[in-house]
């Protein structure tokens, strides 16, 4: 049995400073994390629906596994990322790579 007291914020407008804290199970609903830095953070098993992420910046992030569906991807820059096994639509990233650098390759 938990026997954690679930800590409730309603309309409220303050930042949290959480080091060294297990906020495992929390539920975040119609929240504002804008400018919000999350560091040595694990997410493991995270669920993130119909949010706004334009702009983030993740780096040095294992998301292995990761499922992203339904989602604007417009501008999106992946650099100096491992990419095995990585698949766009069914298709290997690899795949899609050596066929579009084949293309290239053919028409110049």
């Amino acid at each position: 049995m938990d026997t954690r007291q679930r800590l409730e914020l309603q309309e409220t407008r303050q930042p949290i400073d959480a080091t060294d804290a297990d906020l495992s199970g929390s539920i975040f609903t119609n929240v504002s994390l804008a400018g919000a830095a999350f560091n040595d953070v694990k997410l493991t098993g995270a669920s993130i629906r119909n949010a706004c992420l334009s702009g983030a910046r993740i780096e040095d992030a294992n998301l292995s596994e990761t499922r992203i569906s339904q989602a604007n991807l417009t501008r999106v820059a992946i650099t100096d990322c491992a990419t095995d096994g990585m698949t766009i639509d069914g298709i290997l990233l690899s795949d899609l790579i050596t066929a579009y650098r084949n293309r290239v390759g053919k028409d110049h």
